[in-house]
């Protein structure tokens, strides 16, 4: 246990979120996603069974920031056949949670199922929560971390 960081970062995951370097992404996706077929045994995938979209994304973002050099920093998979504003209880919760913290809505992607993919291929790390409803998947691209200025 460490102080001050959400217990559901497993040593393994705060492990592979501190390797990330700026302008790379994180998938945080649903229990039903093919995350080890899309990984292809050169993205980490970390299982964090029995927790939905909304808390592991949650304690993903507790300790990183989202880019500001980058347009969408945020994405989820948009529901195929659906309008284009249209996001599930558990997109909807997320995209919440990142306005309640500052990022502006329009920032956040509805990424075609397919194009999601392929964006999941180029991530630097998959994360598997316990999420149960279809298109349970966001992403995140991290900022630059600065180091405190000393006063």
């Amino acid at each position: 246990m460490l102080k001050g960081i959400d217990p559901l970062l497993t040593p393994e995951l705060l492990m592979h979120l501190c390797a990330m370097g700026h302008g790379e992404w994180v998938a945080v996706v649903d229990a039903n996603f093919t995350a080890d077929h899309l990984a292809a045994g050169r993205i980490p995938v970390v299982r964090l069974p029995g927790h939905s979209l909304q808390r592991v994304s949650q304690a993903v973002l507790s300790v990183m920031p989202l880019a500001e050099d980058v347009a969408k920093p945020a994405a989820y998979m948009h529901v195929c056949g659906s309008a284009a504003e249209h996001r599930t209880p558990a997109q909807q919760a997320v995209v919440d949670d990142l306005v309640a913290q500052g990022l502006d809505a329009t920032r956040v992607e509805a990424c075609e199922r397919y194009a999601f993919y392929d964006k999941v291929k180029a991530a630097s790390l998959i994360v598997q929560s316990g999420e149960h409803t279809a298109y349970g998947n966001a992403m995140f691209c991290k900022a630059v971390i600065l180091q405190a200025q000393a006063a």
